[in-house]
């Protein structure tokens, strides 16, 4: 496995609609082990191939806490689709790899449902709520070309641009 770079905020290829995977192969199997340690080495939760520089539609998730004892437990979704979700919303502080040390709130579906292929290639569906249906919101909207700060204010989207911005000449002068 290898760590793979994670392209951040403005990157085009993170703008762009990611196009559907075709087969699910071993070269395919070895970006879905790079993605999850690139996650892993990053301390994310979710990571979408637009991230690392892979216009697919391939996400990688796991929000177990080690921290607290939880053993991993990686999903591999390959060409993922929200089919359902619920009318309820809810509205958590999010942050982004791609989005480095800035967070927002935002308010997504408290419940989805989406299809999928595995690891393996097979046809899959799973219904999530809590950090996970969060998690795969946030992911499959990578896959579309939208961040999460398209999803506030433009407001509060223009205060973390400054601030990332900030946080980069800050860290070139180091």
């Amino acid at each position: 496995m290898a760590k793979l770079p994670i392209f951040e905020y403005p990157h085009p290829i993170l703008k762009q609609i990611a196009s559907r995977v075709e087969k699910v192969d071993g070269s395919l199997q070895k970006l879905l082990d790079d993605m999850l340690e690139t996650m892993y080495a990053a301390q994310g939760v979710g990571l979408a191939a637009p991230q690392v520089g892979i216009s697919k539609r391939i996400i990688v998730i796991d929000t177990a806490h080690p921290d607290e004892g939880e053993s991993p437990r990686p999903l591999y979704l390959v060409n993922p689709e929200i089919v359902w979700h619920s009318q309820e919303e809810s509205s958590q502080f999010e942050g982004c790899l791609s989005v480095p040390e800035q967070r927002a709130e935002v308010t997504r579906y408290l419940e989805v449902r989406v299809h999928y292929q595995d690891y393996n290639g097979e046809e899959r569906e799973m219904t999530a709520d809590g950090l996970l249906s969060i998690a795969l919101q946030h992911e499959i909207d990578h896959l579309d070309g939208i961040l999460y700060i398209d999803r506030i204010s433009r407001l509060k989207r223009q205060i973390l641009i400054k601030k990332l911005q900030k946080l980069r000449r800050e860290e070139e002068n180091q």
